[in-house]
């Protein structure tokens, strides 16, 4: 991925939590095969699993890169109060993506997969009023579902963020931009611009 400087973002831990944030990923294979999973980061691993019809685990271990795509948004050059003064504006995309790279384990284990799909779920399903747990299935139903799903470990051997927030403009035109987007209803990209 081509990252400009002004918008690497390398701090682990800001990395971390955005895939903690994100939590669903392009993971691409062998044979640039693509699956759109959610995965958790856990102990430093990527932990998910694809359904055991999928024949994407069949190619068996090996590299692995797994896309994070965060919030993203069109950008209007008409944000910009700098095209009105030079005129010299294109639309842009604002955004936040984390790559990353390492090898994926493919995981038949039933107690490994029981126990990936209940964090998974516990995961998700945290904060709500009444919080849905595996344990509240029937446990032949969840033994013939885990029956049926490939579990995986991606050991992450480098991340690589990029926080594409209009960095590379002055204040006004950044300012423009995250009223522009507030108007458009992505206050979480005009709030990033904050943070960042």
């Amino acid at each position: 991925m081509y990252v400009p400087d002004h918008f690497r973002e390398d701090r682990p831990d800001v990395l971390h939590d955005a895939v903690r944030r994100i939590g669903f990923a392009t993971l691409v294979t062998t044979g640039l095969e693509a699956n759109h999973l959610p995965i958790l980061l856990q102990d430093g691993m990527l932990r998910g699993h694809v359904a055991r019809a999928n024949p994407v685990w069949k190619a068996g271990d090996g590299e692995a890169l797994a896309i994070f795509l965060g919030p993203h948004a069109y950008v209007s050059p008409g944000w910009y109060p700098s095209k009105a003064e030079a005129g010299k504006a294109v639309p842009t995309w604002n955004y936040l993506t984390v790559h990353a790279r390492g090898t994926i384990r493919w995981i038949q284990d039933a107690d490994w997969l029981r126990a990936h799909v209940g964090a998974l779920s516990d995961t998700h399903e945290a904060g709500r009023a009444q919080p849905w747990a595996v344990t509240d299935a029937p446990a032949d139903y969840i033994d013939s579902l885990v029956r049926a799903i490939v579990g995986f470990e991606f050991a992450i051997e480098t991340l690589q963020g990029k926080w594409k927030l209009s960095q590379n403009r002055g204040e006004a035109d950044r300012a423009g931009v995250r009223d522009g987007l507030t108007q458009d209803g992505r206050e979480d990209l005009a709030r990033l611009m904050d943070q960042g």
